[in-house]
């Protein structure tokens, strides 16, 4: 490895840290010092990998145009996180625990939950707008307008009925457990909110917007290969909890595997043609492969 790819792999750490330092500072963003602020900062701050906005990163640093998308990047973690306040009500799937802390409504009470999932979709539309800002003071300023826009549109399919609360609906209430509906849930509650990461990432980072199905192809690889992973970490709780929307518990875990496998090549393809195969990105998908053998092998 060269020492400029040295130096792009160790900038996905640095990207990472860059994150958190920007959510915390987010907080007083989100106006005077309330219980629910205090909700908001509660979940925004509760861990994760954060794969989501480092996504939006990733994807603007391998355009190498050099353009501020951290806005962009924490309005797609908003979404994420607002997503998952609402997924872990007991009206949803009645979670006590989120990444071993309790979870958002057993601290704070479901009324105040509901509103902080409110209060970060809305605070998610208001950072689109604000990279947009960001852009027209850049050499990009003739094409913000237009990025901004695409960006808007994208966020609003993605995380609304056609996107991940249709999949929140379909995965309480799946019509059947044929293998077209556990990937229709796949690609609306998961695959769509990485869409908008690398999606924003390649607007607000300055790339062509005629090769965004280019784009969302890429992110339905990696959102694809990314849940499989999960399910089949998942695969023993959801036998025991005696929940049903799990691939891997339905096709079995070798062949959720080989789904996995074939999906994580698919994106790695996508990523040579769209020139984002950068270090990074290697490292990345390294991690999700690492996880899923994990998974797989325990088992």
């Amino acid at each position: 490895m060269t020492t400029a790819e040295l130096q792009k792999t160790s900038n996905f750490y640095a990207h990472r840290d860059k994150i958190e330092q920007e959510i915390a500072k987010s907080i007083l963003s989100l106006g005077e010092k309330t219980k629910l602020r205090d909700a908001c900062e509660y979940a925004l701050k509760s861990g994760g990998k954060r794969f989501r906005p480092l996504l939006v990163l990733l994807v603007a640093e391998a355009l190498g145009n050099n353009l501020n998308v951290l806005d962009a990047a924490l309005s797609v973690e908003f979404f994420h996180t607002a997503s998952l306040i609402v997924d872990d009500l007991p009206c949803m799937d009645n979670e006590e625990e989120r990444r071993s802390q309790p979870t958002l409504h057993k601290i704070y009470g479901e009324s105040i939950a509901l509103l902080s999932s409110y209060a970060l979709i809305c605070a998610a539309f208001e950072k689109i707008h604000t990279n947009t800002a960001k852009m027209k003071e850049s050499t990009f300023r003739e094409t913000a307008d237009a990025a901004g826009m695409l960006a808007l549109e994208n966020a609003t399919r993605c995380a609304g009925i056609s996107g991940a609360t249709g999949g929140q609906f379909y995965d309480i209430f799946p019509p059947n457990l044929t293998l077209e509906t556990l990937r229709q849930v796949i690609y609306q509650k998961t695959v769509t909110l990485f869409e908008v990461s690398f999606v924003f990432g390649w607007l607000f980072g300055g790339g062509d917007p005629f090769r965004i199905e280019q784009v969302k192809k890429s992110a339905y690889h990696f959102g694809m290969a990314f849940q499989i992973a999960d399910d089949l970490g998942d695969l023993a709780q959801d036998e025991k909890n005696q929940r049903e929307i799990n691939l891997a518990k339905h096709i079995g875990k070798e062949r959720a595997y080989a789904v996995f496998d074939e999906e994580l090549k698919l994106f790695k393809i996508s990523l040579m043609e769209l020139g984002l195969d950068t270090p990074s990105f290697k490292k990345m998908s390294d991690m999700l492969e690492q996880q899923a053998v994990r998974n797989f092998e325990t088992l």
